[in-house]
């Protein structure tokens, strides 16, 4: 079968597309033919040899993706909700950017009827880590409001998303004209540019300020997230996508306001704790059902060009989530 592979951890601009052997699924897991693969940042990483998982070339890239159960281990626990035609998302550290993957039960969830391929393939990252954080790290509840950093990519659009379902009122920060289009058609309730973002934040919240910041892109404008927090409000890290440095705390800040410096590692304690996935994935079922989660997918892309989508990703040329198509 055709799968994408690093060779070299020498960047996504050498990563491949050979023939490799089809996976045979072992206990719990299911072989999916699969159909998309979404563009992660860890696939970035992992073409340059900087994740913290380090496999052994030659590996098949793809955390994300889609397609239909073809076969497994049907008879596990894990897997009692799947059976062969079953349409499903899935989930894994590497290897789902191939024709065939074997794909853990306690990975994989069903995927409803009104989510296409493309959108499912945009789901379990982003939207999972949305839900982690929000729900488990931030303590958001009904009525909050939500400040997101980076609203136009894929995390950003997650959370946009999974914050109004959870009832909240959300204000994205953009770059740009055509980001700002992209935070909007994704719900979001007031978009800002980041420059001057705090000021636009203190009036929109009448001086108050947010009650949660999600924020993936660190940098110089996380000084600004905490000085836009209210009272007992909390900051989610989740990344660091400005490449500017980590930035520093200094703590006596928090103790003016009573404010939290929270990080988000959803992939350690989500793959640990077995089922935890599949309750998230229960979380997020009603709002795909009420369409409040629908993932904006961007640019779409043949499976010879998933290095050039990560070259676009590593240029922050991508808005929402793209894409690979493995089958036509």
């Amino acid at each position: 079968m055709r799968a994408v592979q690093v060779v070299t951890t020498t960047g996504p601009r050498d990563v491949v597309v050979q023939d490799v052997p089809e996976p045979t699924p072992g206990p719990g897991e299911v072989l999916v033919e699969v159909h998309s693969v979404g563009i992660s940042f860890p696939d970035l990483l992992l073409s340059k040899g900087e994740y913290q998982l380090r496999p052994e070339p030659p590996f098949t890239l793809g955390v994300d993706f889609a397609g239909v159960v073809v076969g497994g281990d049907l008879e596990h626990p894990s897997t009692e909700r799947l059976s062969v035609g079953t349409r499903v998302a899935g989930v894994g550290a590497y290897g789902g950017a191939g024709e065939l993957v074997a794909s853990p039960g306690i990975f994989t969830f069903p995927l409803p009827d009104s989510i296409t391929f493309d959108e499912g393939a945009a789901l379990p990252m982003n939207y999972l880590t949305a839900q982690f954080a929000l729900a488990e790290r931030g303590s958001l509840r009904e009525g909050e409001t939500v400040l997101v950093h980076g609203a136009a990519g894929g995390v950003g659009t997650a959370t946009v998303q999974v914050a109004k379902g959870y009832g909240a009122r959300t204000i994205a920060v953009v770059s740009t004209d055509e980001k700002a289009q992209v935070a909007r058609d994704a719900g979001a309730d007031e978009v800002v540019r980041v420059e001057g973002f705090r000021e636009a934040v203190k009036e929109l919240t009448g001086g108050r300020g947010v009650d949660v910041v999600m924020d993936v892109v660190g940098g110089e404008v996380f000084l600004d997230s905490l000085r836009s927090l209210a009272p007992q409000g909390r900051l989610l890290v989740v990344g660091f996508a400005a490449g500017q440095g980590i930035p520093e705390v200094k703590v006596n800040r928090l103790l003016l306001n009573n404010t939290d410096v929270r990080g988000v590692g959803w992939g350690e304690y989500a793959m640990r704790r077995p089922g935890y996935m599949h309750a998230q994935w229960a979380e997020l079922e009603p709002m795909m059902a009420s369409g409040v989660v629908k993932p904006p997918v961007g640019r779409t892309y043949p499976l010879e060009e998933f290095g050039q989508a990560l070259v676009d990703l590593d240029e922050r040329r991508a808005l929402g989530k793209s894409v690979v198509h493995v089958r036509s």
